[in-house]
């Protein structure tokens, strides 16, 4: 669903100008950008300036509503997803009401946007299973201090479905959205335009996509909406809705894509360079530790409030500091600075003390038929399948109590020789083995 950023996440767009802190860090792309150079809270210019908008909103005495879009198509969140919500959380925070749609409907069709073919539709129970998921990873239910949206505070979050009103719409009403775009609109979206260039099949449900999710801003009357720097084509198909039905148009505001652990590609559960929102403190922080030097400032500037400036100039301090941030805020202070000086130890080799570690998650054996052969164990514990697994023992990747494994085929007799030992996979995977 993500894509490379088309700015560096540190570079003020145009328009920011006269927004507050918590609003322009990070921004990558605000439209409209404005006509003047001094904005006022009237009406005309409250349309083409973001501040103008926000000054009116406070002299009336109601919040704006923020609108950022979800479709539960898998089960997992990451902090490549986490920059948007906590850009709606600063909403939040400011007095405003984020709104936020589950895209039940528009998630059996699936964003095109990234992909090269026709994504395969989901069912509703599975759609409504990933949104329970979700809606848990980012908060509900949970310590609303370490919440990444806030849940509790009346006024400031509706959870919407768009099925609410997708589902009821009849053909009358499909036709009426259908009239608003061209074919020469759609096939100007890059990804459909590549598509269509290279003769790979278009599914005409796939240009209802951005018309639906458009149609979400009319149904919920945004004044804003959140996105990638990949969703500009689908925001402004909202505004365009929005103005096709009376309505003023919302503000588009898109963050950058935030890459992955490999610091080249975007952050993606398929490309494997992900942190997840539910991994336990240490493996949050050991794969923050290891990040490469040229996107620790991005992570900075995109996951946390720290000042960039008043943090040591060493890379491997600021990469420290960001790794410990990060997994306090998800974990608080107590656990992230555990984590900190867990992996401290497991690095330095002092893994033989394993059992005393308390933050290792634990890898059940119960599944492991032994004897087993070195490989088979790390794929019987769900590290990596056996393949991978030999390849990564070849190549020094992996450390038993912090002594290297060498030999694929090295034969482990029982659970008890291994019950309470530290199994480590690369830089930043650990798990206790558990007889």
């Amino acid at each position: 669903m993500l894509d490379q950023p088309t700015s560096r996440p540190d570079a003020a767009p145009q328009g920011s100008a006269g927004l507050p802190a918590w609003l322009s860090r990070g921004l990558a792309d605000l439209f409209p950008a404005g006509v003047t150079a001094d904005p006022k809270p009237t009406a005309k210019v409250a349309d083409q300036h973001l501040a103008a908008r926000l000054a009116e909103a406070e002299a009336e005495g109601r919040p704006l509503r923020v609108k950022l879009g979800i479709d539960p198509t898998g089960s997992d969140i990451h902090l490549g997803h986490a920059i948007l919500f906590r850009k709606l959380r600063a909403f939040q925070d400011a007095g405003h009401t984020a709104v936020l749609i589950i895209g039940d409907f528009t998630a059996r069709i699936g964003d095109p946007t990234g992909k090269s073919a026709t994504r395969v539709q989901l069912s509703a129970d599975q759609v409504e299973a990933n949104a329970q998921t979700y809606l848990a990873q980012l908060g509900q239910g949970q310590d609303p201090a370490r919440a990444l949206l806030d849940f509790d505070t009346p006024g400031r979050l509706e959870v919407r479905r768009n099925s609410e009103w997708l589902a009821a719409m009849d053909l009358a009403a499909v036709i009426d959205l259908l009239g608003t775009s061209t074919v020469g609109q759609m096939l100007a979206k890059e990804d459909f335009g590549n598509r269509y260039g290279s003769g790979t099949p278009i599914s005409l449900h796939e240009f209802l996509y951005p018309l639906l999710q458009g149609y979400d801003s009319v149904a919920i009357r945004s004044d804003l909406e959140l996105g990638g720097t990949d969703q500009k084509f689908n925001v402004a198909m909202g505004r365009d809705l929005q103005r096709h039905h009376g309505l003023r148009p919302q503000f588009g505001m898109l963050l950058p894509i935030l890459p992955g652990l490999d610091g080249v590609q975007k952050m993606s559960k398929s490309l494997g360079n992900t942190v997840g929102l539910a991994e336990d403190p240490l493996s949050m922080y050991s794969k923050l530790e290891k990040l490469p030097d040229a996107v620790v400032n991005d992570y900075l500037n995109l996951l946390t409030d720290l000042d960039l400036a008043a943090l040591p100039a060493n890379p491997r301090e600021r990469q420290k500091a960001m790794a410990l941030e990060v997994t306090r805020q998800r974990h608080g202070e107590d656990a992230a600075r555990q984590a900190q000086a867990d992996a401290a130890r497991l690095v330095a080799g002092a893994a033989g003390a394993g059992a005393a570690i308390a933050e290792v998650p634990e890898a059940s054996l119960a599944a492991v038929n032994f004897p087993a052969k070195a490989f088979y164990l790390l794929s019987a514990v769900g590290l990596c399948s056996s393949s991978d697994a030999r390849r990564q023992i070849q190549g020094g990747g992996v450390r038993l109590d912090g002594e290297k494994l060498s030999d694929p085929n090295q034969v482990f007799a029982d659970a008890a020789s291994l019950d309470g030992k530290v199994l480590q996979l690369g830089r930043k995977t650990f798990r206790r083995l558990v007889g």
